[in-house]
């Protein structure tokens, strides 16, 4: 019999926990996937692209979580998905209350009411993040706090990474990282304009390039 996981991974179906996924997984690291939806426009896309993604083991345990009401009456984009052919996207559209810390928090509390000891998730150093809550000094505090008000460790492997690196490294480690989702714009369709689609398909065009 397997030793139980000690582990829960933050998952959504993009390219970062999905690598972080296959990380995991091969470094012998037990996790039980945790999909959150808070409502997000995408998150049939999501859900259905992340049970496609992860590998076929964990596939099988995923833990989904409704936390849809919080957001009910936002105007932003990530919830109230916009025509892309009628509507001005001009501003911050994006923006989305707390959302790291939401997710962040959520995790960490489905983790110890469970008993897992650590909380994974696959946050990086995007150069087209705007939010307050993707610093280095967010995960940085949240940490800290956590752990001196909790049992569960935060741990982002990839925070210090970008997302050239880390396309690489799941290249390296198998994972289809073609597969993955992760746009903020569009709920089926990438758009290739926004942040996520940008920091996307600039690390999948490095690549291509450097392999030329």
């Amino acid at each position: 019999m397997k030793d139980k996981p000690d582990s829960v991974l933050l998952a959504s179906g993009g390219l970062d926990s999905t690598t972080l996924a296959y990380w995991l997984a091969a470094k012998g690291i037990g996790f039980v996937p945790l999909f959150l939806d808070y409502g997000q426009h995408c998150v049939t896309t999501e859900f259905e692209t992340l049970r496609r993604v992860l590998p076929p083991e964990s596939a099988r345990e995923i833990n989904r979580v409704c936390l849809v009401d919080i957001y009910h009456g936002t105007s932003s984009r990530l919830i109230q998905e916009a025509d892309l052919w009628r509507d001005s996207m001009a501003g911050d559209p994006l923006y989305l209350p707390y959302r790291n810390l939401l997710l962040m928090t959520a995790g960490a509390a489905f983790a110890q009411s469970r008993g897992y000891s650590r909380l994974f998730a696959g946050f990086i150093n995007s150069n087209h993040a705007k939010e307050i809550d993707c610093s280095a000094e967010f995960f940085d505090t949240l940490a800290n706090v956590l752990a001196d008000y909790g049992a569960v460790r935060i741990e982002l492997p990839f925070r210090d990474m970008s997302k050239v690196e880390v396309a690489r490294a799941g290249v390296a480690l198998g994972a289809p990282i073609a597969l993955t989702f992760s746009c903020q714009a569009s709920s089926e369709i990438p758009c290739g304009a926004c942040p996520n689609c940008v920091d996307r398909l600039d690390a999948l065009k490095a690549l291509t390039e450097a392999e030329a």
